[in-house]
């Protein structure tokens, strides 16, 4: 297994820098390492890796959910929540209802049979869409309508909702009585619970980071080993009530992040690094899953169904964004964020086939098509639009984010020593601001510079809140590093 870890980083690394030097996403290359390295072309993946790919992909799923959770600012919620509400239903009913219509006739299945490939297809991909968006978020790209927090949140229930209806339509093979409104009850219980799943663990979790003071990394594996926690619940309560956990793991960094600002952001700097390797994990194990000799039986036929269901599916959303507010670029590249499919139609196109549905192979083919279509001209076609189309925010306020992890400086309620004189202090108070020709210490800059300055109190044991000294500091990128000064302190 250690030589496939190897060459997923080593070949998921190259095809990701010629991607970006050819300026298209840099997961397309890495989907396309895992479908040659995969089993089904080159086979250099061993077996063992090939066993736990699905954990692999899982775990790298909560690192991206969790960086999404940690984005998720309540304003932008409340602005983009009823489209959010209705992007994650309708598209994918009017794609399954394309399927239905048309796949009996290219395909010779039958209704039946084209509705469970429908609800399939259905769903759209938060491997590659999440990405993609949090990099428009990190970039301050689309903050003033919140359109990347939109295709998000909206992307992320939309599975929750695809995976039901998939379960009624394989559910009517068994010749059983289906409560089909049951089943669809289970879609609003699914999504509660799974979000109160993420609160309460995301509350004690917070409580525990205020009251201790532990380093930035051991927070962010604690927060990614409860978040794996959260999956492994999911499985148990299976049997007896459905819940979302992937929601759950969104909603621990939400609320993490609506009740400290500043601990969220320092898990949430972490996880960026943690992406690095787990975004190679993802692509490239989803590419290997890929089975391109099965994908070519699906033929023209298979091709024709998937371009009309997105034909039906772009309807779905273009309706779904009506009366927010949103010009016709705007809708557009909302169309086109939904483009994407591949990591449930990874994970579930073979259930057919091993359920014994006659069909099931025609459905599989067509599921393993899907992905090596939409996939990259999902992706590629959601960052030529997303650069061309969102707006930049106001002030390009991003840049702080960028100062703040360039120069590692710290957050209120941290402590820091001077190296020097080794006294400690407390961040007791942050702002960001932008240095120019009016400033009062006179720096000249060209360009408005980005900086941030903080207030540090003395804190003694003698000393009260409110008293002792207190002293200004200010970093920018002209000024010296701030790790040549001071060090931030850690219980643990």
């Amino acid at each position: 297994m250690a030589v496939s870890l190897a060459l997923i980083i080593v070949l998921g690394l190259f095809a990701d820098y010629l991607f970006r030097k050819a300026r298209l996403p840099g997961l397309v290359g890495m989907l396309l390492v895992g479908v040659v390295v995969g089993p089904y072309a080159l086979n250099f993946m061993q077996p063992a890796m090939m066993d736990v790919s699905a954990d692999f992909r899982k775990i790298a799923l909560i690192v991206i959910l969790l960086r999404a959770g940690f984005e998720l600012h309540r304003d932008t919620l409340h602005r983009v929540g009823r489209a959010a509400l209705t992007m994650s239903v309708i598209p994918a009913i009017f794609e399954i209802v394309g399927v239905i219509l048309v796949a009996p006739h290219f395909l010779n299945i039958s209704v039946l049979d084209a509705a469970v490939l429908g609800a399939i297809l259905g769903a759209v991909s938060p491997a590659v869409v999440v990405p993609l968006m949090i990099d428009f978020m990190d970039r301050g790209r689309g903050s003033k309508k919140g359109l990347p927090t939109l295709i998000l949140a909206g992307s992320s229930i939309d599975d929750v909702f695809v995976i039901v209806i998939f379960t009624i339509f394989m559910g009517m093979y068994g010749g059983g009585e289906i409560h089909i409104w049951q089943k669809l009850a289970e879609i609003p219980v699914s999504i509660t619970l799974g979000i109160i799943a993420g609160l309460i663990p995301g509350m004690i979790l917070l409580w525990l980071f205020r009251r201790y003071d532990w380093q930035p990394p051991k927070r962010t594996l604690v927060v990614i080993g409860v978040s794996i926690g959260l999956t492994w619940l999911e499985s148990v309560c299976e049997p007896w009530v459905p819940i979302a956990s992937l929601l759950g793991v969104m909603a621990i960094g939400f609320i993490i992040l609506e009740k400290s600002e500043p601990i969220a952001h320092i898990i949430s700097q972490k996880l960026k690094k943690v992406w690095v390797f787990a975004e190679l994990l993802l692509f490239v194990l989803v590419g290997s899953q890929v089975n391109i000799h099965v994908a070519w039986d699906a033929g023209l036929g298979g091709l024709a169904v998937i371009f009309i269901g997105l034909v039906f599916r772009s309807v779905g959303t273009y309706l779904s964004v009506l009366g927010c507010g949103l010009d016709w670029r705007e809708k557009l590249f909302c169309v086109v964020s939904y483009v994407p499919k591949a990591t449930v139609q990874a994970a579930i196109g073979g259930v057919p086939l091993a359920a014994g549905v006659g069909a099931g192979d025609v459905i599989l083919a067509v599921a393993v098509l899907s992905i090596l279509v939409t996939a990259p001209l999902g992706a590629i076609g959601i960052k030529i639009m997303g650069e061309a189309i969102l707006d930049h925010g106001e002030r390009k306020s991003f840049r702080f984010g960028d100062l703040r992890e360039d120069l590692a400086l710290p957050r209120v309620g941290e402590r820091l020593v001077h190296k020097k004189t080794g006294v400690v202090w407390k961040v007791i108070e942050e702002k960001e601001l932008w240095l120019g020709s009016g400033d009062s210490d006179g720096i000249q800059v060209a360009v408005p510079l980005p900086a941030i300055e903080f207030r540090l109190w003395h804190e003694k044991k003698s000393t009260q809140p409110g008293e002792g000294q207190t002293r200004i500091v200010r970093f920018s990128h002209q000024d010296g590093s701030f790790q040549n000064s001071w060090e931030i302190l850690y219980d643990w």
